[in-house]
């Protein structure tokens, strides 16, 4: 069992921040950043304080389901919202996954969160409206039914430098949302 990516999805689903998280455990942001991508193990007594700031049991947090999931409807999305832009993860605890899909709305003027160097793909189809596509100096255009293909191994972002909003279904692999 990943107990970080199982952290993460609990804390995900109930719509903390690492920052949060490490907040009210009084830990690290770095700390929570470290358990979560499986770079550190919690003790026991840190294990059931997340848990319990989580608002989770032993027995909850430790039980596989058996029956795997294969069709996810908008009850099982998780939306994050920040003041211009939402993400929208489509399968829940997709981190176990090699595929992470989301759902990203960008309004006017808005840009993505900047996407640091990882060894990885990432694929995006506009659904709705046009972005800028920034790859260190250079920039490239799509518009709906427009689709895009980068290597993690370079910084980027998406902008919407138009005047409605844009919709983007972004798919990355590995997992790292």
């Amino acid at each position: 069992m990943d107990i970080g990516s199982k952290i993460k999805q609990i804390r995900l689903q109930r719509s903390l921040t690492q920052e949060e998280l490490a907040s009210r455990c009084e830990l690290t942001k770095g700390y929570i950043s470290q358990l979560e991508n499986d770079l550190c193990s919690p003790s026991i007594a840190t294990l059931m304080d997340i848990l319990n700031v989580l608002g989770v049991d032993l027995q909850y947090f430790f039980s596989d389901k058996q029956d795997e999931q294969i069709v996810f409807t908008d009850k099982d999305f998780f939306v994050s919202t920040e003041e211009e832009s939402s993400q929208m993860w489509l399968v829940p605890n997709s981190q176990k996954n090699q595929m992470e899909p989301i759902i990203l709305l960008l309004q006017s003027g808005a840009s993505s969160q900047e996407r640091e160097p990882f060894e990885g793909e990432e694929f995006g189809y506009i659904l709705e409206g046009r972005i800028t596509i920034s790859i260190g100096e250079k920039q490239y255009k799509a518009k709906k039914g427009d689709s895009f293909y980068i290597n993690g191994k370079y910084p980027h972002y998406l902008t919407n430098k138009s005047s409605s909003s844009a919709k983007v279904l972004w798919v990355v692999t590995p997992s790292n949302f």
